[in-house]
């Protein structure tokens, strides 16, 4: 960044700093976070408007008003004021909420990748099974070894030592 004038704009991309923050979850809840404060403290104070706005309004009397004038002619004033407090709690819920949801989709992005690799590495190994070698016999492969099971050789000669089904 310059901060000499040669004809150069002070800034050379205005939303650069806008971009970083949007990159990064822990920036992004910072800056909402001083947003929250200021929306906090921006309705604090209308709150303390409209109570006092109220006060005054309903107290303002004309010369002849019958009962609840004064409250006929408040109404709307106050309903403005009401009207502008409940969207800034809209907003302060709504920046909550997007500081939550930006943290929750680096979440799943972290998952996704994780999640793709391990699906990767089951079809790697579903697609190439690592060979087993075959056990190999110490013995003769006519002779008979003592614990041969199903899997060796046999004829119908020596049936008599197996039992039959």
């Amino acid at each position: 960044m310059n901060t000499e004038n040669n004809g150069k704009p002070f800034f050379e991309d205005p939303n650069e700093a806008l971009r970083e923050i949007a990159q990064n979850p822990a920036a992004y809840a910072h800056y909402l976070a001083d947003f929250h404060r200021v929306v906090l403290d921006m309705q604090a104070k209308l709150e303390i408007l409209q109570r006092e706005t109220r006060v005054h309004c309903r107290g303002t009397r004309v010369e002849g008003d019958k009962m609840g004038q004064a409250f006929l002619r408040s109404f709307p004033v106050e309903k403005s004021l009401h009207d502008v407090l409940k969207n800034l709690k809209n907003a302060t819920a709504g920046l909550e909420k997007s500081a939550h949801k930006r943290h929750a989709h680096d979440e799943k992005v972290k998952e996704v990748k994780k999640s793709r690799k391990e699906k990767a590495q089951l079809k790697a190994r579903k697609n190439n099974p690592s060979l087993q070698a075959a056990p190999e016999n110490s013995g003769q492969q006519g002779a008979q070894s003592p614990n041969m099971g199903y899997g060796g050789p046999t004829s119908i000669y020596n049936l008599d030592r197996r039992e039959s089904a």
